[in-house]
């Protein structure tokens, strides 16, 4: 079974002052993968820049770097394509026991981008925080299979935890939705740091669009949008990287799109970069995500 889908992603920036230069990284153009076919795409860039350079990154982004040389009071960045969404079959839970993890991992040898290695220690925004770990162990046991236990551990979370997306681009620590005693999690959490446990599993953040229809009136009839931040968590060799949806409690189906890969949110955001300027700007997002 797979889903074809038209997508539209613009950002838009206005600056109070004109900006006298700008450089910037883009992640907009969704992923090829196994799963996930990328049937067509464009990636506009409103005023033109001087220079545009396109490559993939060590985990297999896409990436468009771009720098603006004149003074401008505006950048609007727009990608359109479409997308096959491939489903792939849940299966069986052929994941190894959460105690014998760490022993599955350490056989290992290839660090390429897909091993757990690379996600399991502190990165620019998840950084260890020992009431997580410790949350994560209460609601897990050592005898559970590593599948059982992320979508144990992150059903938790999304039970305990409140989002708060207008904040997902600020580098706080996740300690700020953790009360006292510790090992409940409640309040406000930044949606990216769903997952971020590392202690008790390897997992990375996948950026991405998700196809569940908007509220109405926000969008013309059978479309829809949404930004969404998902969680990969390794279960083992057997198994693999297993993705899951922790805002919903459930395995990521053919509903939702993938745009990039990454420890956290640095390595996964669709516009990060510099620009010299001075005084207020303001910046407006639309997404469509259209079954076809």
């Amino acid at each position: 079974m797979s889903q074809l889908y038209d997508i539209t992603l613009a950002i838009h920036y206005r600056y109070q002052n004109p900006a006298r230069s700008a450089r910037t990284l883009l992640r907009m153009q969704p992923l090829n993968r196994p799963d996930q076919r990328l049937v067509s795409g464009l990636l506009t860039i409103d005023p033109a820049p001087a220079t545009r350079r396109d490559w993939t990154d060590f985990f297999g982004n896409a990436i468009c770097e771009v720098a603006h040389d004149a003074p401008t009071d505006r950048l609007t960045f727009r990608y359109s394509g479409r997308v096959e969404r491939i489903g792939v079959p849940e299966g069986l839970d052929l994941s190894c026991p959460l105690a014998a993890l760490g022993e599955e991992m350490a056989e290992i040898g290839d660090l390429g981008p897909g091993a757990p290695h690379h996600f399991i220690g502190a990165s620019e925004r998840v950084q260890p925080v020992p009431e997580i770990t410790a949350f994560a162990r209460a609601v897990t046991a050592p005898a559970m299979s590593a599948l059982t236990a992320v979508r144990g551990d992150l059903a938790a979370d999304a039970r305990r935890v409140r989002l708060r997306p207008d904040r997902h681009g600020r580098a706080h620590r996740p300690r700020r939705g953790l009360p006292q005693p510790p090992g409940r999690l409640s309040g406000h959490q930044p949606c990216h740091h769903r997952g971020a446990a590392r202690g008790r599993h390897p997992g990375r953040l996948r950026l991405g669009l998700s196809a569940h229809r908007a509220a109405r009136g926000q969008a013309p009839a059978g479309r829809r949008r949404r930004h969404a931040r998902r969680v990969r968590a390794w279960c083992g060799t057997e198994l693999g990287w297993v993705q899951i949806d922790p805002t919903n409690d459930m395995r990521v189906g053919t509903d939702h799109v993938m745009v990039a890969l990454g420890r956290d949110y640095a390595d996964v955001a669709p516009v990060r970069g510099t620009l010299t300027s001075a005084g207020a700007h303001d910046t407006r997002h639309h997404v469509d995500v259209v079954p076809v």
